[in-house]
């Protein structure tokens, strides 16, 4: 479907145009005209599928009519991380560039000169508010924010929202949004404690289920078997064998993320770290000189794996298994993007991971080619995922294929090149 086939006034499709945006995603061509008719929505759709416009779109769409109050907050767009707060304001800035619509991110992490600039943002009446849920609820909590008038309610990546244990924020912050207010939420699952908000806030939602997608086949999967305490020298091993540059590690935790950050510093590798104890300007800084050239590795917590798009990746490595297939899936396609089309995604895979490996390649329906170890770094496991048993449940693996919750991490995004995703019709 094409945009100009949608209910779409002429501002909206003049900025669409202007970025070269043709075609729809199927999720915006299931979400839009439900949308544009005032319903509340629940829609499963995993990041890259361009469920970000799926919802902005609308929301201008009614903003460039005037009919709103110019000194309000028109609409409230809830993220779970400062990044991706960034991320859709900065989409916002380019969807509505024939538009007079006003926005402004709030998020934690920044000096009290942001804070004040948050304020008088929301207090001069900013159509969009684009925020993350604690700091929305310092600003209600200290009356610097009403929503008494939004008319848009937004959850985006809401299963992060609650795993990050945000459940009662949002109750808190939906309940004081008028009874008119239309409410969407956008999941990349849908497991039972989202089916449970979404009855809790939802009016007669239209639900829209977008199928995940599997990696590219341009994406090299292979994993490494091997006992915990190999992971290192493997790694090192890969390293002196071709030197790292623009590649990603993954980690299960912040403490994690530092120690190997540190290890590979006194390795002589250039490295940072990217994790959600670092400052707002800290990361920013790591992101830029990684994307710039400076850094060679980054070592990262899943802050990274969603939402933020860096071209030309060329080695991911998870040096832990992610806690989900979709995760997974997240992580190494931050590789085979841009101009390289090509990516290589390696897997350190210890004895009590096997069962969530095996889950992974259940979920992709392939096997991954499991890369032979050297013998001078010691005996391996063999590679028996049904014997093993769950590092979160500590119970075998058997065939009732058990799902098992647990912390998801942290992650984030920023900006894509516009035009060039546009081109490419893979815009959020």
């Amino acid at each position: 479907m094409r945009f100009d086939e949608l209910d779409l006034g002429d501002e909206v499709l003049d900025g669409l145009d202007a970025m070269n945006f043709i075609e729809t995603t199927p999720v915006q061509a299931a979400t839009i005209p439900p949308l544009l008719e005032g319903r509340d929505m629940i829609a499963c759709a995993q990041t890259g599928t361009g469920k970000t416009a799926a919802y902005l779109l609308p929301i201008l769409d009614r903003l460039s009519t005037g009919e709103f109050s110019s000194d309000v907050v028109n609409a409230v767009i809830m993220a779970p991380t400062r990044e991706l707060a960034q991320q859709i304001d900065q989409q916002v800035e380019g969807f509505s560039y024939f538009m007079p619509v006003s926005a402004v991110a709030i998020y934690g992490g920044t000096d009290g000169i942001a804070w004040e600039q948050q304020r008088r943002g929301m207090a001069m009446g900013a159509d969009i508010v684009i925020a993350t849920p604690g700091r929305l609820i310092s600003h209600l909590n200290l009356g610097s924010a009403d929503l008494s008038h939004v008319s848009y309610f937004v959850l985006d990546e809401a299963d992060r929202m609650l795993d990050m244990g945000f459940f009662d924020d949002i109750m808190q912050i939906y309940k004081q949004l008028p009874e008119s207010c239309q409410t969407v939420m956008f999941s990349a699952t849908m497991p039972p404690k989202i089916r449970k908000l979404a009855a809790s806030i939802l009016k007669d939602p239209v639900e829209v289920e977008i199928a995940i997608s599997r990696p590219p086949e341009s994406i090299m999967q292979s994993a490494y078997i091997c006992h915990e305490a190999q992971k290192l020298p493997i790694l090192r091993r890969l390293f002196e064998e071709s030197a790292p540059k623009r590649t990603i590690i993954f980690a299960s935790a912040k403490l994690k993320v530092r120690e190997l950050t540190a290890t590979l510093r006194k390795m002589g590798f250039n490295v940072a770290d990217m994790h959600s104890d670092l400052e707002q300007t800290q990361r920013e800084q790591v992101m830029r000189d990684f994307k710039n050239g400076y850094v060679d590795v980054l070592v990262a917590t899943d802050i990274v794996a969603r939402g933020i798009d860096i071209d030309n990746i060329r080695v991911v490595i998870n040096y832990d298994i992610p806690h989900d297939p979709e995760d997974y899936v997240h992580r190494i396609g931050r590789t085979a993007r841009g101009t390289n089309g090509e990516g290589l995604a390696i897997t350190f895979v210890s004895e009590e991971e096997q069962s969530d490996f095996h889950k992974i390649e259940s979920f992709l329906g392939k096997t991954v080619y499991k890369l032979p170890i050297d013998a001078e770094l010691g005996e391996t496991p063999a590679y028996e995922p049904q014997k093993r048993r769950s590092r979160r449940s500590g119970r075998p693996e058997g065939n009732k294929g058990r799902e098992h919750g647990g912390d998801k991490g942290d992650r984030g995004g920023a900006l894509p090149d516009r035009r060039r995703r546009a081109r490419n019709n893979r815009k959020k």
